[in-house]
């Protein structure tokens, strides 16, 4: 008998899992924890690359980047660390002084 879907895929879910998939599900805003799971996997692989889709990963991309250039701006890192499975932003406020005009 050739198991379903479901078979195949029944975790256990001891509470500390239940909780880490709560926050998952916070932290990818997506609705399901299947969505939730594609959505960190996928980001997972784009930073870590090491297969045939993404060979360099944005961590190892990251770290080229910083010992060839010995340092990198903030705007610099959230370009590199960017991808579609989690947007990074970079930007800046400056202010002077305490912010009253008077």
């Amino acid at each position: 008998m050739v198991p379903t879907c479901a078979q195949m895929m029944r975790l256990r879910m001891p509470e500390s899992r239940k909780r880490l998939y709560k926050r998952l599900l916070e932290a990818t805003g997506e609705s399901t924890k299947s969505k939730a799971l594609d959505r960190a996997a996928r980001y997972y692989c784009e930073m870590r690359g090491d297969t045939a889709v993404v060979p360099v990963g944005a961590i190892g991309e990251l770290l080229a980047a910083a010992e060839e250039r010995g340092s990198l701006t903030g705007e610099e890192i959230a370009a590199i660390l960017d991808c579609q499975w989690l947007r990074v932003e970079y930007e800046t406020e400056w202010l002077v002084g305490d912010g009253d005009n008077r």
